[in-house]
């Protein structure tokens, strides 16, 4: 691609290499354009994990007439056009912003996906997929490279060296094993302890699994969700800007959750 790029050619690009069709009957999440701008060429892509008004200024003041990221503005139940929804649109369309949105197959993607990268960075060697959800495993799972306690595994792991929502030494001092999906995927822990996994990385960890994962000597992180969902939309950015000709930006807006 050129420089000169619009939003219907950065879709079949986003498509093609995101596989975001394959996704299309278990995501809620609308994937691909929700916003559209009036045809005028995108010249800078910002990314960010989530659409907020926030987000929206700051790609804004940035130059950025498109945005992407993983949390979109829908999720598959019609929302009425009135505050806050109507002003984050409001401002999309003054703007001239397009939002373009990735949510599951960001998460699952082998190469560029959130939970590749935790893979990548936990040390998952030969990592295979894991965490059946809808038909489809979304996540990874292996032997480490080398054992890891579960300190060490919260380094390998953070990003910007925030901390954890939480650690949980449940199960042996070194992890030999581990499994990780990103976000919000609380409830698969128990299916990390079912297949003999020593260590579960996750972004929240819910209630319901923390007696469970005690008694069944499974080590649990919780990195947070928000940190837990940087490294996919990063690792878009940086095959746009491998690929592209275009410049792009990634604004960071942790939540802290």
């Amino acid at each position: 691609m050129t420089s000169a790029v619009n939003t219907a050619s950065l879709d079949t690009f986003f498509k093609s290499l995101l596989n975001i069709e394959e996704f299309a009957s278990i995501d809620s999440s609308m994937n691909g354009i929700q916003v559209d701008n009036n045809g005028a060429e995108i010249q800078k892509i910002v990314f960010a994990v989530d659409a907020s008004l926030e987000s929206f200024k700051r790609c804004a003041s940035a130059g950025g007439n498109m945005l992407f990221v993983h949390h979109g503005l829908f999720w598959g139940t019609p929302l009425a056009l009135k505050g806050t929804h109507r002003q984050r649109l409001q401002f999309l369309l003054d703007h001239n912003i397009a939002l373009y949105a990735v949510h599951l197959p960001l998460d699952q993607h082998p190469r560029l996906g959130n939970n590749a990268a935790l893979a990548e960075l936990a040390g998952i060697e030969n990592p295979e997929p894991f965490g059946l959800y809808h038909g489809k495993k979304i996540g990874y799972k292996g032997k480490l490279k080398k054992p890891l306690s579960i300190d060490e595994a919260v380094q390998a792991i953070t990003y910007l060296n925030r901390a954890p929502l939480g650690v949980y030494p449940f199960g042996k001092a070194q992890n030999e094993s581990c499994a990780v999906i990103s976000g919000g995927a609380s409830s698969e822990a128990l299916q990390a302890m079912n297949e003999g996994i020593d260590l579960y990385i996750t972004g929240e960890i819910g209630h319901s699994v923390y007696h469970g994962a005690l008694e069944g000597r499974l080590n649990l992180i919780a990195g947070g969700h928000y940190s837990t969902e940087v490294w996919g939309v990063r690792r878009v950015m940086e095959e746009c800007a491998a690929q592209l000709t275009i410049d792009t930006e990634f604004i960071d807006i942790p939540t802290g959750l």
